[in-house]
């Protein structure tokens, strides 16, 4: 492996740079509230005085891009388009995030909520009133909704970073304030539409299901006193809080998972990955809805998808939810015989390389003998989990298609499903640090390589930047393994092919020799590492 000072540094060749660096570095507080429930790192109770500290100390972000792209698409009737795709597609810094009085119409529900249960004593009546409020809420959400007063995404002093790197888009937005960081990575396919409205939506869908869940966990403990007479009833106001559109169609629900009034910390966590699992529910169910409204003059949204990588940090709470085939990699100092990292992948491979993903295709259409062809599903793509792609999941929109483009046979869809994986990690003084990456990155390296490279850079380049060191040697490797490639069979020698060579090659015609790449390193604890990353081109 080349030593850090022999890489090229390619800057002026990334799509996305940015770097984060926490002011304090000290072990988060907690805040314990009854019941076993810890809100580490934030309090949950409004206008509390008390201060957090983070619990990552800082953060890097790279992105290149491999595949050409068109501008900015016309989504949700040009509403993303014009007022948030611009500011993801242009920082290169973490800023702070602007306040939009179109984004705050959540505000006015809870406030009313909150006020009616005041004069109200919390009556099961005024539980239902807030059910339908949720209900008519995203009835009428066709916009990102702004969060206030949550301790888990609190809008009022967040700081925000991301971008577009070909098909893919990155976010990333802490409150060092409040000690959490989200973090978000698209890799879009077929065109960049799903990974642009994720990009716009998702952030701030799951930013309303969190609240709408600590709502509901401060609500059950106000009225742990109180007594209720009937179960439905008290399963209606601890849990019936806010409603999605599920995989199939149906009404769900939201519940904090505890019966008889005991809500602990596992039934917490279990919860916060309930509500990832909604807000994408939800978004998928947006964006099949818009695909609809749209798809008879723009038949090509029907075959747009993305996959889904989404890490929210929380104290010593790391969330994780992912669908496709992007990664996230905990390195962990455990003890290993020859003292190196130890990488554990905290998520699910969801392609037909997958053997258990594999089966269950094959096992879910037994009567059609073409669920994978040429190593595809359906012939068309190795994803076997994903959001949007609405040919290979309903009917009508495969009909929308010509020719070649068309699946025949859709016997029985879905053949690609949204069922997202999500896993819940309790961060330890052992864990050093997170990976997450689109599966551009994990084209070139292993889960143990990728941990390995940033370990050794981090030791000899403490205060460097490891998200740019990861896409700088992919970038020597993609040259490599080009100049293999195209390596003379008459001389048998290597054509040259310079990593500025690769670089110089236009996005698309480069898609044959690497992927869109997108790379967040997350610092965890108060280790001592300080990032000096790219924070402008």
């Amino acid at each position: 492996m080349r030593r850090p000072e022999d890489i090229p540094v390619p800057s002026r060749d990334l799509s996305v740079s940015f770097g984060y660096q926490c002011s304090t570095t000290s072990p988060p507080n907690s805040v314990n509230l009854p019941n076993g429930i810890d809100f580490s790192g934030g309090s949950a109770i409004q206008n509390s005085n008390l201060k957090t500290s983070s619990s990552f100390s800082c953060l890097s972000g790279a992105a290149l891009s491999a595949n050409a792209t068109l501008a900015n698409t016309n989504i949700c009737n040009g509403f993303i388009g014009e007022e948030i795709l611009p500011s993801l597609d242009s920082p290169r810094s973490f800023k702070r995030m602007a306040s939009s009085p179109s984004l705050s119409r959540v505000d006015s529900v809870f406030s009313l909520s909150q006020s009616s249960m005041t004069t109200s004593g919390g009556s099961p009546s005024m539980e239902n009133d807030f059910i339908e409020s949720g209900r008519n809420l995203w009835k009428s959400m066709s916009a990102p909704t702004r969060i206030e007063s949550s301790s888990f995404l609190n809008a009022v002093d967040v700081q925000m970073a991301g971008g577009a790197a070909g098909e893919d888009r990155v976010q990333a937005v802490c409150s060092e304030e409040n000690g959490w960081l989200f973090c978000g990575i698209y890799d879009g396919f077929n065109g960049r539409d799903a990974a642009d409205f994720l990009a716009g939506t998702l952030y701030e869908n799951i930013g309303l299901y969190l609240h709408l869940l600590e709502w509901c966990a401060k609500k059950q403990h106000d009225s742990l006193d109180n007594t209720l007479e009937d179960d439905t009833i008290r399963n209606e106001m601890f849990g019936r809080i806010a409603t999605s559109i599920s995989d199939s169609g149906r009404i769900g629900t939201i519940v904090p998972h505890s019966l008889g009034g005991k809500f602990t910390c596992e039934d917490f966590n279990h919860s916060v990955t309930d509500c990832l699992i909604r807000a994408v529910a939800q978004a998928e169910s947006d964006f099949m809805y818009m695909v609809e409204q749209e798809m008879e003059d723009r038949p090509d949204l029907v075959s747009v998808g993305s996959c889904v990588l989404v890490g929210l940090l929380h104290g010593n709470n790391f969330y994780v939810l992912n669908l496709g085939d992007s990664r996230a990699i905990l390195a962990t100092n455990e003890s290993q015989e020859d003292g190196k990292l130890k990488a554990i992948q905290l998520t699910e491979t969801h392609t037909l390389d997958n053997e258990i993903e594999h089966r269950r295709l094959l096992d879910d259409h037994p009567e059609d003998p073409s669920a994978v062809t040429n190593g595809r599903v359906k012939g068309k793509l190795k994803l076997t989990r994903a959001f949007g792609v609405g040919y290979l999941k309903k009917s009508k929109m495969n009909d929308m298609l010509m020719g070649i483009l068309r699946v025949r046979n859709l016997c029985s869809p879905p053949y690609v499903y949204t069922h997202p994986f999500t896993i819940h990690h309790t961060v330890s003084e052992k864990d050093e640090f997170i990976v997450l990456g689109s599966d551009g990155l994990f084209d070139f390296f292993s889960n143990d390589e990728v941990v390995q490279l940033v370990h050794v850079f981090i030791q000899h380049y403490p205060s460097g930047d490891p998200a740019k060191h990861l896409v700088e040697q992919l970038i020597l490797k993609a040259a490599d393994n080009a100049a293999r490639f195209l390596a003379n069979p008459d001389y048998g020698s290597h054509v040259g092919f310079s990593t500025e060579e690769l670089m110089m090659i236009p996005a698309g015609r480069r898609r044959k020799y690497h992927d869109d790449v997108t790379v967040i390193v997350i610092m965890l604890g108060n280790k001592q590492w300080t990032s000096t990353a790219s924070t402008s081109l």
